[in-house]
């Protein structure tokens, strides 16, 4: 599986983690599952982590669709952050951020996990892996 959902539950945090090859349909897959998964656990922030992706071969109309889509957290004034240290997918990340600012205006992309979860103010999560 090229996704993994896990939750800090002290936190409320649903982390959602890709790795290795991504394209327009894992990310759009991606984004439906993580959606269930918010309407399950109510989380009160949410991070993407890519940094295990090798691969990502995300179109353009794809990252602006997704953008103009309903967020995976519904809340809009929920807190979020995209981890994407690869300068490449960074960038995806960033225009994913500015098409999409109206429904997800509190969105940060970063580099690293480190700056995640200093703007969530979390020192030490403890992530427990959701069933699928």
């Amino acid at each position: 599986m090229p996704y993994t959902f896990d939750f800090d539950s002290a936190n409320r945090i649903l982390r959602c983690r890709l790795s290795g090859r991504v394209n327009d349909e894992i990310l759009k897959d991606f984004f439906q599952a993580g959606s269930q998964h918010a309407v399950r656990i109510q989380p009160v922030a949410g991070v993407v982590d890519l940094s295990a992706v090798t691969s990502f071969d995300v179109s353009t109309p794809a990252i602006k669709a997704l953008a103009r889509s309903a967020p995976v957290l519904h809340d809009p004034d929920l807190r979020r952050v995209v981890i994407a240290p690869s300068p490449g997918i960074y960038g995806m990340m960033r225009m994913f951020e500015m098409e999409g600012e109206s429904t997800r205006p509190g969105l940060q992309v970063v580099r690293s996990e480190r700056d995640a979860w200093a703007i969530l103010a979390v020192r030490h999560p403890q992530f427990e892996p959701l069933d699928k």
